[in-house]
Order: structure tokens, then sequence, then C-alpha cells
């Protein structure tokens, strides 16, 4: 891809703070951004435009906006230059956003470490404070139960290392140990990364991200010209955040490649897309990666595993599916099913996130419906011994969750 020479628009008027430019509140950025995209429902904004209209960082901005659109509740309507606009479920997000703006903290007041859930604890005007990693980790502050993830969400640890999975992966970051979950699609590798870094930035790993994705791109200016947005590793060293690359292992090799020199004793890369600018990485940057094996595509190679000096495997918590009052009977199901997968006899078996999903199907449409979902999200290859396993668990026969006769 030839990159278009740079050109300095001409400044144009200076615009007052927006009222959002003190730190946010867990979540508030990305409620922001969606209440932005929501107020210009026709427009496809850049990542500057609105970034400049929030008084916001870009990256900060750019981060929130591919994890909008990774949930489906933006859309990235073009890569370059990157623009996204509102979806139906934008509004939703958006929700409460006028009435959570914080009060801007006095600027005498000493500095704190940032808590950046979602990428939003930047103010507009001054750089970030990098926070030691055991500042921005929590690494020395007990874990007793419950953590809320960014999103308000409630994450229940589990024991790891004879630690709370939260507090074990926040150690590994201060000694600097890049960390690799690995585990079946829907349970919770992402949650525990949530819940174990409120700093975090995100990059969502797929078959198509380029390393423009990671450095940053030139995106058209609204004064004309181009203008380079500096990406979320860039982001993530800079402001000594962790970096999580979730589906990692769906990412071209030549493309991660990017990350390797930040991950090693170099911690530095260089942006050649933006006149071979040198980023080193301040304290607290720290990778962690997700994977998951048997996902067509998904490949671990040696030289992505050798970064990784811990990996972890992440299964489903069939004891907690129980105890958030999901059906015994659908959770004996999913143990069944994943005693075959571990024998090799089946290549899925529901996880923590399609037992949340049941439990949400029940409270829709009633359990009969809920157990029909469940056979029908099965993949078709392992569809007739999921409904064997179901129809003995519940001692009747089960068919797929379809529509009948006309009413």
């Amino acid at each position: 891809m030839t990159t278009p020479a740079p050109t300095t628009p001409a400044p144009g008027p200076t615009t007052a703070p927006s009222p959002a430019a003190g730190k946010l509140r867990p979540g508030q950025l990305h409620r922001l951004v969606a209440a932005h995209l929501v107020a210009h429902p026709t427009d496809d904004l850049t990542v500057i435009a609105v970034a400049r209209a929030l008084g916001r960082s870009s990256g900060a901005v750019g981060n929130a906006l591919e994890r909008l659109a990774a949930a489906g509740h933006a859309e990235r309507t073009s890569a370059a230059p990157r623009r996204y606009r509102s979806t139906g479920t934008t509004s939703a997000v958006a929700v409460g956003a006028a009435h959570t703006l914080p009060t801007p903290a006095p600027t005498a007041a000493p500095a704190a470490a940032p808590a950046a859930p979602e990428g939003g604890a930047e103010t507009a005007a001054a750089a970030p404070t990098r926070p030691a990693p055991e500042a921005a980790s929590g690494a020395d502050a007990a874990v007793t139960g419950p953590v809320v993830r960014p999103n308000g969400q409630t994450y229940h640890p589990r024991a790891l290392a004879d630690l709370p999975d939260v507090a074990a992966l926040r150690k590994l970051r201060s000694a600097g140990i890049p960390a690799l979950l690995y585990g079946p699609p829907g349970t919770g590798k992402t949650s525990l990364v949530e819940a174990a870094f409120p700093d975090l930035v995100t990059v969502a790993g797929d078959g198509d991200t380029a390393v423009a994705d990671f450095v940053g791109e030139y995106t058209q200016a609204d004064g004309g010209g181009y203008e380079f947005v500096h990406g979320p590793l860039v982001t993530a060293m800079r402001e000594g955040r962790p970096l999580f690359i979730d589906d990692a292992t769906l990412i071209s090799p030549k493309v991660l490649a990017v990350v390797y020199p930040a991950m090693d004793g170099r911690r530095q890369i260089t942006v050649k897309a933006h006149k071979g600018e040198t980023i080193v990485a301040a304290d607290g940057f720290y990778v962690i990666a997700g994977h998951n094996p048997g996902v067509h595509g998904a490949v671990l190679t040696e030289a992505l595993a050798s970064r990784f000096t811990a990996q972890i495997q992440v299964t489903t918590d069939y004891d907690l599916a129980a105890a958030l009052r999901i059906d015994r009977r659908a959770v004996r199901v999913a143990r069944n099913l994943a005693t075959k997968q571990a024998n090799g006899e089946i290549g899925w078996a529901p996880q923590l996130r399609e037992l949340l999903g049941f439990a949400k199907v029940t409270a829709a449409l009633g359990a009969d419906a809920a157990v029909a979902n469940l056979v029908g999200v099965a993949p078709a290859e392992d569809r007739d011994v999921v409904i064997d396993t179901v129809a003995k668990v519940y001692g009747r026969p089960v068919t797929p969750l379809a529509l009948g006769r006309q009413i």
C-alpha cells in the first residue's frame, strides 16, 4: 500500500475542551463515543473527528471505536481512513453518557495511577502519567471476591498458582512475564484479562489484521491533508499499559512480528510508516494474548509461543455455572459433552458463554426454547451427539429451535 505524503492542515480555530476532559469512570469513554455516534447518525466519522469533539486522545478513541465495532455497537465503514457510524444497538451503550460526566480534577491535585478501563483516562491537554506497573495493575492489592470489569459485569476469580487468577496475572505483569491464555471460545479469557487490568488496550485479531492495526496509519484530517493516528500498540507502550492481543493466532505471523521487539529486551519498535520514529515502552507496558486452539485458521507458531513464558489453559468453570443458578440439567449436559470432547468423540461442547446464553433465553422464551436453542447452536457435525446427550439428561426428545406452523 502506498502511503500518501502527509500534509499539515492549516490550524483551525481553537475549540473549548470537552466537559469530559477529566478522568473517566470505567466504561465511560465507550458511552461518550457511542453517544457521539448516535448524535450523528448519518455521518461516517473518523477517529480524529470523534477525538476532537470529545477532547480525548485519538489513540484512546480509536481503541474505543474498535471495541464498539467488534461488539456490533458500531460499524466500521472504511479502513483508510478509519470511519465509523452507529448501529441499532449504539444507543443502548450511550445511555447515561450525558449524566455521568466527571468533574475534572483540580490541576494542583497529586498525580495518581490512572484508572483507564477502556482507553479513557487521558486528558486532552497533557500527556498521561505513566504509572509504575505495580500501581497500574494493582499487583499488591488483595483479591478477595468478585471483580467488576470495565463494562460493569462481574468476574468471579478462579485459582491459579495458589492465587486468584486476577492477582496471578497482575504479578506476571509486574515481573514482565508475557502470558498466553488458551482454551475454547467462551471460556472467559477476555473476561479474565479485563478484570485483571483496568487500564487495558485491546487488539481484536483476525485474518485481516494488518501492521497498521497495531502501529497506526495516516488518516485524512478534517481540515485537509493527512494526519498519522497511532495505533493501540503505540498507545500501550507510551502510556505503560497492558496490550491484549485477542485471537492472536488468527493474525498473520508477519504482522505479529511488529510486536516482538517491544516484548524482548529492546522494549521498543520502529514505526516505518511514520518517518521511522522509535517508540520506547514505558514502565508498566505488558503483552498478553488469547488463543483458541481448534478454531479454523488459528495457528500457534513456534515464534509466537516462544515469546510467551507463561501459557495458561482456560476452561469453563462448570461449578460457577451451577452457582449462578443456571439450570443444573443444562450444566450436566455441558459437562457430559465436555467429557466427550476431551475423549475426541466430538469437537464442540457448551462453554460458560453458551450456558449464560441458555439462562438468558430461558428468561426470555422459557426453558423448552432454551433447550432447543442449545441444540441449535451446536455445529452440524456434532449435532446428533448433542441431541442424544440432551435427550438423555432431559428425558425427552429435542430438536433445534425453529419456526413452526403459521399462527
